[in-house]
């Protein structure tokens, strides 16, 4: 599958046209085609339901939180008496009024519902609201009046680092060779440090939960969220109940990221008390700069390196110490700090190596998954660094980062002690060099920047390898229910969530292929408690990877049945039955899908089927952080090409080539969108989102007013996205590879390609001192810098 879009006007026509995605016909196989996302029609026309359009019951609360005011302090005095008394307000709810746990943290019990006695960052939620109606809960919930005893806070990675202070019970460590004698070796060193920013989700639906009693101390919790069963069992806690009683519900959330697969457990569960203490229904949604100011955001990384290397630029070794802001609490530091470690080398043979990594415990928010899951934290710094040696060396950096590729026989095995099976990297990287005309370009931008003394542009690529599996392996299963109704028709409900990723429809187009049926035979409902249960969050890339294979097990389950019967009913062997074009052709006859369906029904066969799936051959040492925690590596590269304004330190992206692998894939325009978007949104992350906190630990950025998330203008106006041709080595479904998280790394080459751009204020051989996220003001003081340094 090839779609490249060349400018706006070819965008407009493809647009238009849709002569770009061939649309299946009837009795074409589902799986493969580039069908339209199930649910878009419903999305442009606002038909779509999400948590907050489903019609509400009658007598429906409203709920409001009152956040803290402080960073770090003790609560002396908490008076809520105007609270109490203000218009519409039914209850006022403190840690006190939670009948169970007062916790929602994933892992380690250290974050409140409501803050206990001391807040631990300003924002955290210290008291609940319910009311009549929206607006009265959130002006009610700013009447509080809390004294505080400030206590001394914490706000950097580096302070926390500092302080040798951590969220987590330890520190992460790899180590792989003899990495003091590989540094001692080395003929040049790359020492110094770095540091990228935080990210916010910015969902485009933000954090709600609708809680409804039922009845016998039952509750139905409606819930934009990426994993229900953890809502179903932090929800339980709370309440002091068992899982049975609890039923999680989400059709669809409006965006996630990794910004709900944790955190939407505090809105779950303090709607869900206020509607079990009141008996009534009560919806919690918070506006856009509560949601900012509660909620936490991608990882900060801070680092500390030392890469040795020899004459031509390979990589001998590393010393790289990782410190994150993971906020106040746990949450999921520890499994992303244990992705930045899996992930540091990217596509680079390291032979020897010593990773550290530290959660550093700030009085922030508590930082939590993001798309890429500290995997983008981890390559980006030596992608930066592959920058830095090759302008030591005054080589072209992508000389540099062949020299140092994984091999596929010989230098293959990763420094935790995977072995890199089914590498692409050198294939693919040969084939975007010469389809994006990479030589001819950087001698273009050369001669551009000789002549132009105050525009001056850059030119980067840079390559992914990302490992596809939870780094837990128990998170590594999921189920489905397939149901075949009487008349042909196929519902399927399965344990992930849809989140405009478009897993619903592939899981339809898995079920339609493997009974032989069109795309429209097939409908998927709910993620539901009830139905499919014990399922992992709908993450770490692994959605359709795990539901996928689960839905195709239920549906080849389904058809053997079929298959057994239609032997039985028509002669021949079920092994020769064969399922396609909404038919059955046994022994030389083709009966309709649907008559053999019924026909089988007054036989009494079974028309609906379990699956379950379970990724084989994942293990890790947390101990040693050693072992074989993916199942398999996505591969991809992209070039960027960029032009920096050296007066302001305003950018444009000008153009961007990217070749992903996506195995075979299973709807190729679902997978061009997602690597368009993720490649958008980590270039967004480097560039323009820039959180800021004030010293006594206020979010400044807490609103789309100061935050900047890329816009359209920010997308190049020649944007060339390809699918890489190769089947996964592996038996994914359909020989698949996920497409959810790896595009975000290729955001890594716009800020690579920045960087480039200042240095040629220079001499070209000068590195910035530029980190991340790369605003016209980091620009302006870098390019300060390189100018001071050529004067010298």
């Amino acid at each position: 599958m090839d779609i490249q879009v060349n400018g706006p006007a070819e965008l407009e026509r493809l647009a238009v046209s849709n002569d770009h995605i061939p649309h299946p016909v009837v009795g074409e196989p589902a799986a493969g085609a580039a069908s339209p996302h199930e649910s878009a029609s419903l999305h442009v026309s606002g038909e779509a339901l999400y948590t907050d359009d489903i019609p509400e019951l009658r007598g429906t609360l409203y709920a409001a939180l009152g956040l803290s005011q402080r960073a770090h302090a003790r609560i002396t005095e908490m008076d809520l008496e105007a609270v109490r008394q203000a218009p519409g307000v039914i209850d006022v709810l403190v840690a006190g009024d939670i009948p169970g746990e007062n916790n929602c943290g994933p892992v380690l019990h250290d974050d409140p519902l409501l803050a206990d006695g001391r807040v631990q960052y300003l924002g955290q939620p210290v008291f609940m609201v319910v009311a009549e109606s929206v607006d009265a809960a959130r002006r009610a919930a700013r009447l509080g009046v809390l004294q505080y005893d400030s206590l001394p806070h914490r706000l950097t990675p580096q302070e926390a680092r500092a302080a040798n202070a951590r969220t987590t019970l330890g520190d992460l460590r790899l180590q792989q060779g003899d990495v003091q004698a590989a540094l001692d070796a080395a003929p040049h060193h790359a020492r110094g440090t770095f540091q990228c920013g935080d990210q916010e989700q910015f969902y485009l639906e933000g954090q709600i939960s609708y809680a409804i009693p039922q009845e016998k101390d039952g509750m139905l919790v409606l819930c934009s969220t990426q994993h229900p069963s953890e809502m179903q069992a932090v929800v339980g806690h709370a309440l002091g109940w068992q899982a049975h009683q609890v039923r999680v519900e989400c059709r669809r959330i409006g965006g996630g990221f990794g910004g709900k697969e944790s955190q939407s457990a505090l809105f779950a569960c303090l709607a869900s008390v206020a509607a079990h203490r009141l008996g009534r229904p009560v919806k919690l949604r918070v506006d856009r700069d509560d949601d900012f100011m509660i909620t936490g955001k991608r990882h900060g990384f801070w680092y500390e390196f030392d890469y040795g290397f020899d004459d031509d630029g390979r990589i001998l070794g590393v010393r790289l110490d990782m410190t994150l802001r993971s906020g106040f609490s746990a949450d999921l530091s520890e499994a992303v700090a244990s992705r930045a470690l899996c992930h540091f080398d990217n596509a680079y043979y390291i032979p020897a190596a010593d990773i550290h990594t530290l959660c550093g415990k700030t009085h922030t928010q508590s930082n939590t998954a993001f798309r890429g899951f500290g995997g983008p934290q981890g390559a980006l710094v030596t992608e930066v660094v592959i920058e830095r040696i090759a302008r030591f060396l005054g080589k072209d950096a992508l000389d540099v980062r062949r020299l140092n590729f994984y091999g596929t026989d010989t230098r293959n095995v990763t420094p935790y002690g995977q072995v890199v099976e089914g590498n692409l990297i050198g294939p693919l990287v040969d084939e975007l060099e010469r389809s994006s005309d990479y030589r001819e370009r950087r001698r273009a931008v050369a001669e551009f920047n000789a002549c132009n003394p105050i525009l001056k542009k850059g030119l980067a690529l840079t390559p992914v390898k990302f490992g596809i599996s939870f780094n837990v392996p128990a998170f590594n299963q999921a189920g489905a229910l397939v149901h075949i109704y009487r008349d042909g028709s196929v519902l399927v409900n399965h344990g992930g969530t849809e989140m405009g990723q478009g897993l619903n429809t592939k899981v339809a187009q898995i079920v339609a292929n493997t009974l032989g049926l069109d795309l429209d035979c097939v409908r998927i409902t709910a993620t539901d408690t009830y139905k499919v249960v014990n399922t992992s969050a709908t993450a770490a890339s692994t959605g359709t990877d795990l539901n996928g294979k689960a839905a195709e097990d239920a549906a080849l389950t389904l058809r053997a049945r079929l298959a057994g019967f239609a032997a039985r009913q028509y002669g021949g062997q079920p092994e020769d039955v064969v399922f396609a074009w909404r038919q059955v052709s046994v022994q030389g006859r083709t009966i309709p899908f649907a008559q053999l369906v019924d026909e089988a029904y007054w036989d009494r066969v079974q028309l609906w089927s379990d699956g379950f799936y379970a990724t084989p051959g994942i293990h890790w040492d947390k101990a040693t952080s050693h072992g074989s925690p993916f199942y398999y590596f996505a591969f991809g590269a992209a070039v960027s090409e960029v032009v920096v304004d050296t007066l302001t330190g305003e950018w444009k992206l000008l153009r961007a080539d990217i070749l992903h692998d996506a195995g075979a894939s299973i709807n190729p325009a679902i997978d061009i969108g997602q690597i368009e978007g993720g490649y958008i949104q980590g270039m967004g992350w480097l560039t323009t989102e820039e959180l800021v906190w004030r010293a006594d630990g206020r979010l400044m950025t807490h609103a789309p007013s100061t935050y900047k998330i890329p816009a359209i203008s920010d997308c190049p106006r020649d944007f060339r996205v390809r699918l890489y041709t190769a089947r996964n080595h592996k038996d994914s479904v359909h020989h698949s590879k996920a497409v959810g998280e790896p595009p975000l790394l290729h955001g890594i080459s716009v800020f690579n390609a920045i960087t480039d751009a200042v240095a040629a204020v220079g001499d070209g051989r000068q590195s910035p001192d530029l980190c991340a996220p790369a605003t016209p003001e980091a620009i302006l003081r870098a390019i300060e810098g390189v100018r001071q340094h050529g004067a010298a």
